[in-house]
């Protein structure tokens, strides 16, 4: 008997920083029971400082492209999760997808400031997606 994974897709304005990091996250802490992607509404380029904090955590994303949903169109998901309020109106419809779910994060991309102030915003992020995650796909979480 095969077992499929659950398709996950994380979806945020510009896929440059929350979108990114919740795919590396759940791939990192959960890739054998889910296959995560993540794209935006409009792509951009994935933020340094999202590298950056990740790299901290012992994930590696520096490969990773910004891509627009329409990339994905051809992907059957079971799971999307929005995690930006303005994704979360201006989402595609996925119909094949088995469950919507939203997550509103703070955009650490939108603060200014010296870098170091940026970076713990970063850091912040990143943290409360990681619990985020363990929460929902932990231990029979969103299966």
């Amino acid at each position: 008997m095969t077992v499929t994974m659950q398709r996950v897709l994380f979806i945020c304005t510009h896929n440059s920083a929350r979108s990114q990091m919740a795919e590396g996250l759940l791939r990192h802490s959960h890739g054998k029971d889910y296959e995560a992607f993540s794209a935006g509404t409009v792509a951009t380029t994935v933020h340094p400082l999202a590298i950056a904090v990740m790299r901290e955590a012992g994930i590696d994303i520096s490969q990773a492209r910004s891509k627009e949903t329409t990339e994905l169109r051809d992907i059957t998901f079971d799971i999307v999760i929005t995690v930006c309020d303005s994704a979360r109106e201006s989402c595609p419809f996925f119909p094949a997808s088995a469950r919507r779910l939203h997550a509103g994060f703070e955009d650490p991309a939108a603060l200014e400031g010296p870098d170091e102030v940026r970076l713990q915003k970063f850091r912040q992020v990143r943290d409360e997606i990681k619990d985020w995650i363990e929460e929902c796909f932990g231990t029979g979480g969103a299966s």
